[in-house]
């Protein structure tokens, strides 16, 4: 009778220590998996914060066009291009001698790149030049009041600086013109050249 008493309480001790050893298995895992959520989120809050500025600059850090104009006709034509532009209010600086400019028109696509910008095998060359640029940071847009030209230069060459490509623009053809800065963020501008080119250095486009 006092053996199977003692066996009991053997027995009894026995399963008090293996559930003390589950419990702190689970204690442990539970430990493991906490410090590797931990970890996770911690990861993916830096990622969601790093997608989410470049999803802000490549909406905000963009070029605003102010103008267009046309100039250098010959036979009818349009041979040049000229683009006024500014950074958008909320942009940060854009240096425009790393961005990229789209032509789409009559005679095809063609990927442009900055005179003395990015290096790379463009169709052509675009030049940038100062209208207003108080701090002298040309290429870079860094103020608001600044303004630059951006110069296309279309078929034959019109010793403008910029680098030809494409053909003339005819009267009444229009261009797509894309510039890209280096943020993703793009601007597009149609060009219209009028029905008649007549009298005048420039004209509107």
């Amino acid at each position: 009778m006092y053996g199977s008493t003692n066996r009991r309480a053997g027995e009894r001790g026995q399963v008090g220590i293996g559930t003390l050893i589950v419990f702190i298995s689970m204690v442990l895992v539970a430990a493991i998996a906490a410090g590797v959520l931990i970890d996770t989120s911690g990861y993916l809050q830096s990622s969601a914060e790093t997608t989410g500025e470049q999803s802000s600059d490549s909406t905000t850090n963009r070029v605003g066009i102010v103008s267009a104009t046309g100039s250098h006709f010959t036979n009818k034509q349009v041979g040049v291009v000229n683009l006024t532009v500014r950074r958008t209010p909320g942009s940060g600086p854009v240096d425009l001698g790393q961005a990229t400019v789209q032509w789409i028109g009559p005679s095809g696509s063609y990927y442009q790149l900055a005179e003395s910008g990015a290096s790379g095998s463009p169709d052509g060359r675009f030049l940038v030049t100062t209208i207003q640029d108080d701090d002298d940071s040309q290429p870079v847009l860094d103020d608001s009041e600044d303004r630059f030209r951006i110069t296309l230069d279309l078929g034959d060459s019109d010793n403008v600086g910029a680098t030809e490509f494409g053909e003339e623009l005819d009267e009444g053809e229009t261009a797509t013109v894309r510039i890209t800065t280096t943020s993703g963020a793009t601007t597009t501008e149609r060009i219209v050249v009028p029905q008649t080119l007549s009298g005048g250095s420039a004209v509107a486009v």
